[in-house]
């Protein structure tokens, strides 16, 4: 099980980001400034965003499993189908139908491992998918720039849609079978209208409880206001590290994208943190540790670049993790899989809104102004976490305190992961 979802995340992560590193080619091929080739990332990404819910909805029906390999394997075929695309508008709607079937893993995959693992090693299987996005968002970005050279953006497609179709054979081959959904006990269930409109009263009084209460609201602000910053930064590097006076090529540019490994330390020993610090401090402080890394890149020398994406992309991804467990351990006993599926939502709507709009203010006003933006986001977001600790009588005391942070708190929604 552990290696079938770790194996999953791989391939749907690898798949999702694959055309970050070969933006700047997209744009001289088609002409395009770095906004209009970002639309190759936010594309998918806000089609995700926008599917994550009902699919989440789908499989209490039809159950997790089904969802998860459907998922995995209907996005590598869009990732073959990639780099056939005749046109960019083509690609584009290719893309975002890859975003809808990728939408199925990070959606469903926590609530599958919670049903077939209860609490008993459900804390290492996370750990596992946790690593397998993270490993995906980092080889796939790599493999596509370091074969974007010799073979062009098609050629780094293919690649990556290769390595995803390998890892959803692994998948496929070796998922268990799961619990068939909370609501689908049998087929005449499923067929009987009444219990049709049961699922969709319990569905939607778990959104109502999933939005009632402010302290989750301000983790799904961070999800936006956090991953649209990092996605941003992300988007333009390409074309900052291609360019003008650090005059890189594809293959060493991508490997920016190392830094991701400092995400996966980061996100690790966030527990750590919150059990020192409490949840307030150590989210605050992963925010603003992530403005300092920013501005570290804004001089022309690439050595302290370097540096400030090793930072930016730790204490995002601690942020990440800090916020996500703090929205898992909020989450009513009835909206669980709701409150996940809000965040998840949250978090990849920030990708497409925050990559698209921050390479587009790259594109005309250059690297400062970006980083003076994701900046603000990214301060606005350290405030949001600020004020539900001064609204008296709202929140018990625990909420602002040094309230325990364990990987089975962040198992209780999906981890959207989200790399």
């Amino acid at each position: 099980m552990t290696i079938a979802v770790a194996a999953a995340g791989i391939s749907s992560f690898a798949l999702l980001y694959a055309p970050q590193p070969v933006l700047p080619q997209l744009a001289e091929q088609y002409h395009l400034d770095p906004g209009g080739a970002s639309l190759a990332v936010s594309v998918a990404t806000g089609a995700l965003a926008i599917a994550v819910l009902p699919i989440a909805a789908l499989s209490e029906v039809v159950g997790r499993r089904p969802v998860i390999i459907a998922s995995v394997v209907s996005a590598v075929v869009f990732g073959f189908l990639l780099p056939l695309a005749p046109s960019y508008p083509a690609l584009l709607v290719l893309r975002a139908l890859q975003g809808v079937a990728i939408a199925g893993f990070p959606g469903v995959a926590a609530a599958y491992l919670a049903e077939r693992l209860g609490k008993a090693g459900l804390a290492a299987a996370v750990g596992a998918m946790i690593a397998g996005n993270t490993v995906g968002g980092m080889v796939g970005r790599l493999a596509a720039g370091f074969t974007a050279g010799p073979f062009g953006y098609h050629g780094a497609l293919l690649v990556v849609a290769v390595m995803g179709l390998v890892c959803a054979v692994v998948t496929v081959l070796t998922l268990p079978p799961g619990e068939q959904g909370t609501f689908a006990t049998t087929s005449a269930d499923r067929r009987s209208s009444e219990g049709l409109r049961e699922q969709g009263r319990a569905v939607l009084a778990g959104l109502g409880a999933a939005v009632r209460k402010p302290i989750l609201l301000v983790q799904y602000a961070v999800a936006l206001l956090a991953m649209g910053s990092f996605v941003a930064l992300y988007n333009a590097a390409g074309f900052r590290l291609t360019g003008e006076p650090l005059d890189l090529s594809p293959a060493i540019a991508s490997l920016v994208f190392l830094a991701y490994a400092m995400g996966s330390v980061s996100s690790a020993t966030a527990g750590k943190l919150v059990g020192r610090f409490g949840r307030r401090r150590s989210l605050s402080g992963a925010l603003l540790l992530t403005i300092a890394g920013a501005a570290l890149t804004l001089p022309d020398s690439l050595p302290l670049v370097i540096v400030g994406f090793v930072v930016l992309t730790g204490a995002f991804f601690a942020a990440h993790a800090v916020a996500n467990g703090w929205a898992a351990a909020e989450a009513p006993e009835n909206a669980r899989g709701q409150v996940g599926g809000l965040y998840t939502l949250s978090y990849y709507l920030g990708s497409s809104i925050g990559g698209a709009v921050g390479a587009t203010v790259y594109g005309h006003a250059g690297w400062t102004w970006l980083i003076a933006l994701t900046a603000a986001w990214l301060a606005l977001a350290a405030a949001a976490v600020a004020v539900p600790t001064r609204l008296k009588g709202t929140f018990p005391a625990s909420h602002a305190g040094k309230a325990s942070f364990t990987a089975s708190d962040a198992g209780k929604v999906p981890i959207s992961s989200r790399r």
